[in-house]
């Protein structure tokens, strides 16, 4: 399958969603769009480790809740975040390229897929179009998917991008792009995400939404049309697996 690297302006417009949908899985997309940290890869934790590694090499320690505050931004905004948590707001840059070079070492040395990620990818490569919608640096998710065995069967990767306007989560840019590049109108997308951070981005750029992992407290899940524990749930893979595959499934009504 023909994949690409772009560059791509995002020109991004909030569209208006519908309500959440019980039945998203007797739905038929015409692409899906997955994020990468903690739906395809499980890194994470590396993160994690990444940010208390940066936090302990100038001498502090991550305030109470932090990773709960940090799952699913842009690392540049997580660098941000972690100066003002410890009122160090001169410590923004120092602490942001701490955090990039301590992850990069971490996923580098242990790139391990979600379960159920590799053969969800699989059971759809070839029968519509995928790509991936990331907060991480480019290199990050080329690496961790090449690693996974997996780049191959993704047509796009769309990360931010300053130089062409395409701007992080939970900015809709990423995923508005990611349905253009694979010709079909937003609203006709599924994205697949883990973090409150990228369904907010994922809704307003007008995709529908599947939630994996963990269901966050609050009313925040509510913003996905279907929550899952994990992207080998039963029902995902059967849905995925079925004789004619999502396209052979009708619009519910």
């Amino acid at each position: 399958m023909p994949h690409a690297c772009v560059r791509v302006r995002a020109e991004a417009k909030e569209a208006p969603v519908s309500a959440t949908d019980d039945h998203l899985l007797s739905w038929s997309p015409e692409a899906v769009v997955f994020d990468c940290d903690g739906t395809l890869m499980d890194s994470e934790r590396h993160w994690q480790e990444a940010r208390n590694r940066a936090f302990r090499e100038h001498g502090l320690q991550p305030p109470p809740g932090f990773a709960e505050q940090a799952l699913g931004l842009h690392y540049e905004d997580c660098g941000r975040l972690m100066a003002q948590s410890v009122h160090k707001p001169e410590l923004i840059e120092d602490l942001t390229a701490a955090l990039l070079d301590h992850f990069l070492a971490l996923v580098t040395d242990e790139p391990v897929t979600m379960p159920g990620a590799a053969r969800l990818v699989r059971l759809l490569s070839g029968r519509l179009p995928l790509a991936v919608a990331s907060n991480c640096p480019r290199v990050v998710v080329e690496g961790s998917l090449e690693r996974a065995g997996l780049r191959a069967h993704f047509r796009y990767i769309v990360v931010p991008d300053p130089g062409d306007r395409v701007r992080p989560k939970p900015h809709p840019d990423v995923y508005a792009a990611a349905a253009r590049l694979c010709g079909v109108p937003p609203h006709r997308a599924l994205a697949v995400e883990d973090s409150l951070t990228g369904v907010e981005a994922a809704r307003r750029a007008g995709l529908r939404v599947l939630g994996v992992g963990p269901r966050p407290p609050g009313d925040g899940a509510t913003g996905a049309d279907l929550w899952l524990p994990a992207l080998d749930a039963p029902e995902l893979l059967a849905w995925a697996h079925g004789p004619d595959g999502p396209r052979g499934r009708q619009e519910p009504g």
